[in-house]
């Protein structure tokens, strides 16, 4: 065996196939991980040490100074989950071994400095500020309007997303925990995300989804969905987007990317916000493209399964060779054919027991996966895309085909859950 890889893992599902991507035979391929995520860590690993919590730096540190003595200083340090690229990034720095630094994830962690940085490119973007406090939130709605969007500077999933509409909901960040946050203008477009390769020089594959419902919306209770786009009319202007964000952000570094962006059109369609609402379908003009965030990883949710199984690409594998100092090489994906996916969350704050389902029935052959509990299940508190009420996976020919199917899946699906201590 030549060297020592750790691996930063968390999900309990196969979101990632580590063994196809590194020989676990030829390499000492070592695990940190969480009670949850231990069920998916492969048979071959060399050594596993269990953390409360993969964000828990001290904790991690530990973990890993203990593998440090066991299989050798680690030569790489991988984590493919959000929530963990800051603790690798700080790891790697701890342990002096190569890879992203706290310095480089900056740009891909900060709200405030990726949107900067795209902006001074010409890239459009919402108005937007650093809000430190209300006062910096009232200054700037004086400046550009109500309502505008407060958020974490460094959150995911929607954690910690406000919209204020008047002066009078500044108290509101008066009640949260302090954080750095930036302010910005709402923007009253549909929300796509957008997933693929940068390869350094040009844009690798990539996929264009809309969401159906939001982010937000979904901590509020909303079950929340996502349509690959087929319409060439938008996926031209989107490709272009696409690759002048890329290589703002990435330069000549290969990175898997999660981008996400309003789209409307030039005559001003307003078909929901990043807040609340329902989007529509396709725009009917030219598209208005608009910046909103970028993650230097494989997006969450159902992505990487629908990329494996209805494209037979594994956007994961592309992530864990950049992680590994690799050339990552995806084959172009097959046309023809348009994935989708659904989230439910649980009615009731997590733990809570699951009482009862209803399963969708005549939704159509789209619908080919599906991972609800069982009666009894007790859903953890977890965060995340994972640990949510239910999780549906969708393939077909056409963007209306699979959109037909996450509505009528959302519309029929129920899920009755108890509180827990």
């Amino acid at each position: 065996m030549t060297d020592h890889i750790l691996v930063i893992h968390r999900w309990r599902d196969r979101y990632a196939l580590y063994e196809d991507y590194v020989d676990h035979g030829a390499h000492r391929v070592t695990y940190v991980t969480t009670a949850l995520g231990r069920a998916s860590v492969p048979e071959s690993a060399a050594g596993i040490v269990t953390v409360r919590a993969t964000d828990d730096l001290r904790q991690v540190k530990e973990a890993a100074d203990t593998l440090s003595v066991r299989f050798g200083t680690p030569e790489r340090v991988v984590a493919l989950n959000e929530g963990d690229l800051d603790t690798a990034a700080l790891l790697r720095a701890h342990l002096g071994c190569p890879g992203q630094t706290p310095m480089e994830l900056a740009r891909f962690r900060d709200k405030l400095t990726m949107t900067e940085i795209v902006a001074a490119a010409g890239i459009g973007t919402p108005a937007f500020a650093d809000a430190p406090g209300p006062a910096a939130v009232r200054e700037f709605a004086d400046a550009y309007g109500w309502p505008v969007i407060v958020k974490p500077r460094r959150g995911t999933a929607s954690r910690g997303v406000i919209r204020m509409d008047s002066a009078d909901d500044l108290a509101a960040l008066d009640a949260l925990d302090p954080e750095d946050r930036i302010v910005q203008t709402l923007c009253p477009d549909p929300v796509f995300h957008l997933d693929g390769l940068w390869t350094g020089t040009e844009l690798g594959p990539w996929r264009a989804s809309r969401y159906v419902n939001t982010c937000a919306g979904f901590t509020h209770g909303q079950s929340l969905g996502s349509v690959e786009e087929d319409d060439p009319a938008l996926l031209g202007p989107l490709g272009a987007f696409v690759a002048a964000v890329a290589k703002v952000l990435g330069g000549r570094h290969p990175w898997v990317f999660h981008l996400e962006a309003f789209v409307g059109t030039e005559a001003g369609t307003e078909a929901g916000t990043e807040t609340d609402g329902k989007t529509d379908g396709k725009a009917g003009g030219a598209p208005r493209i608009t910046f909103l965030e970028a993650g230097c990883r494989v997006g969450g949710a159902e992505i990487p399964f629908v990329w494996r199984e209805v494209h037979g690409v594994d956007l994961m594998a592309a992530a864990v060779a950049v992680q590994l100092g690799r050339r990552p090489e995806l084959a172009e994906l097959p046309a023809g054919r348009t994935g989708g996916w659904l989230l439910v969350p649980s009615p009731v704050p997590a733990p809570c027991e699951v009482v009862g389902t209803t399963l969708p029935s005549a939704v159509g052959p789209a619908l080919y996966a599906q991972v609800v509990p069982r009666v009894g299940y007790v859903l953890p508190k977890a965060g995340g895309y994972e640990h949510v009420g239910a999780r549906f996976r969708f393939r077909g020919g056409t963007t209306h085909e699979v959109e037909k199917s996450i509505l009528a899946t959302a519309d029929q699906f129920a899920l009755e859950c108890a509180a827990v201590e």
